[in-house]
């Protein structure tokens, strides 16, 4: 059998990929999915630690532009990304992989505060840990928070599961049929080109801490271990 090319892994999932064709709100079928194919990796000996973020359910910045405080409307997208680690959970749980999920904003009776150390020792003992409520402050997105608390477990690589695109291009491929598919690209050339990978923010502090991406669809069964296994798939962000 060949060896997985990662050891500790940050699996970043967008709300938008547990809604699945419902579009909006939590679709059981696809957190089954995903359990299963977190479970596939898990089995290999990877660390598994995953950002989920809460669009499926409330987005601060749309929130914000209907009138809600920029800062309150983001405090309540937080709260969303703990409803979808809970519900991520159950179906992990369900698989028969032990799970913890951890909070920035302090909720003792349904999950642990985010603890550094103790988030790397749960992934020591091969227990998947789902960091949600993003970084606990406003302003900044959950891709942020991906990029944050892979420098902070010293993870090998991002993996940026999408549901509507199977990689970077460099305009909508729903839109625009010409567009074209990166199979490489750097940090620099997102930041430039204004490509959309993830905010400015996340990419900078992936590129000033040496954490590669690699961009692929989830809507793809397996596509996950194929990602862990140093597959070509998707698109590989690396360097400055």
């Amino acid at each position: 059998m060949p060896l997985p090319a990662f050891k500790r892994v940050v699996l970043k999932l967008s709300g938008e990929a547990l809604a699945g064709d419902l579009g909006y709100g939590i679709d059981a079928t696809v957190i089954t999915s995903i359990s299963d194919q977190i479970k596939e990796i898990v089995e290999l000996g990877v660390q598994v630690a995953i950002v989920v973020g809460g669009g499926n359910i409330w987005r601060g910045i749309a929130g914000s532009a209907k009138g809600i405080d920029r800062a309150t409307a983001d405090y309540m997208g937080m709260l969303a990304t703990v409803m979808n680690a809970m519900a991520l959970q159950d179906g992990l749980e369900k698989a028969g992989v032990p799970t913890r999920v951890q909070t920035s904003i302090e909720m003792r009776q349904v999950a642990e505060p985010y603890i550094r150390r103790k988030a790397i020792r749960h992934l020591e003992k091969n227990r998947v840990v789902i960091f949600a409520a993003g970084t606990g402050n406003p302003y900044f997105s959950t891709d942020t928070t991906a990029a944050l608390r892979a420098a902070e477990i010293e993870a090998e690589v991002i993996l940026m599961a999408k549901n509507k695109v199977d990689g970077v291009y460099n305009a909508d491929p729903s839109v625009d049929p010409n567009a074209k598919k990166y199979d490489r690209l750097t940090f620099l050339d997102v930041l430039n080109q204004g490509l959309g990978v993830m905010d400015s923010t996340a990419s900078s502090l992936c590129m000033d801490n040496d954490i590669p991406l690699v961009v692929f669809s989830i809507m793809e069964s397996g596509n996950i271990k194929r990602a862990i296994m140093g597959d070509k798939i998707g698109t590989i962000v690396k360097g400055g």
